[in-house]
């Protein structure tokens, strides 16, 4: 019954003969605009995925980072204790 009240109010407004083109008009700005949604999805999935992967690149170079010796030998990032105290100098 809505649907019906507000065919006949757009046929008083528009006339008989506007109303299939505004219609055409809805469906074509319909139509882009699911086109546009999808185009962004897509597009927000392949940041998402880039993001993800710079990430797990940053991730893997600072595991390889720590586990790279320093200058004086001793593997950074670790946190084991030598099992021997070092010898005294003299």
């Amino acid at each position: 019954m809505e649907i019906a009240i507000l065919v006949g109010a757009a046929v008083l407004l528009f006339g008989a003969d506007k109303v299939p083109k505004l219609a055409r008009g809805f469906g074509q700005a319909k139509k882009e605009f699911m086109v546009g949604q999808a185009e962004a999805d897509v597009a927000a999935e392949r940041a998402h995925a880039d993001a993800r992967a710079r990430a797990e690149a940053t991730a893997t170079q600072t595991a390889v980072a720590r586990e790279t010796p320093n200058v004086n030998g001793v593997v950074m990032g670790s946190t084991s204790v030598p099992s021997e105290p070092p010898l005294p100098r003299d």
